[in-house]
């Protein structure tokens, strides 16, 4: 069965630096974009970060844009987020997802990714 699993979460302090990384496994990975989600407490779900099927194409959230950074090695079935300038609004439940299209319109919208992992946290303290 399909599985995406969130790994590399913490507790950090304002400044540092995390690196998730997203395991896949059951579906054919190398043929679905990838996203990065995310879900603070009393908020709604929000679009972090995506990639395409080779990794060629990248689209950030405003609020992460040359702080974050996704990457993906098909190789490994995996997708990766690098964060660095770590901020305490960061801190959220992060979600990893895939999604069998690139749509630059809709890849921002939590509801058309296809497969969703568990989460992992990360909390930034101030």
């Amino acid at each position: 069965q399909v599985q995406l699993v969130e790994s590399g979460g913490g507790l950090v302090q304002a400044g540092a630096s995390l690196r998730l990384s997203c395991a896949a496994s059951g579906y054919s990975f190398s043929s679905y974009s990838m996203g990065w989600f995310r879900q603070a407490p009393g908020k709604e779900r929000e679009f972090v970060a995506a990639i395409s099927w080779t990794g060629s194409n990248t689209y950030y959230a405003d609020s992460v844009k040359g702080r974050f950074t996704i990457s993906r090695d098909n190789a490994k079935n995996t997708v990766y987020l690098q964060m660095t300038s770590l901020k305490p609004e960061d801190t959220a439940v992060y979600y990893c997802a895939a999604d069998r299209n690139w749509f630059v319109s809709t890849m921002t919208v939590p509801s058309i990714y296809d497969y969703w992992g568990q989460g992992t946290q990360v909390t930034v303290s101030s």
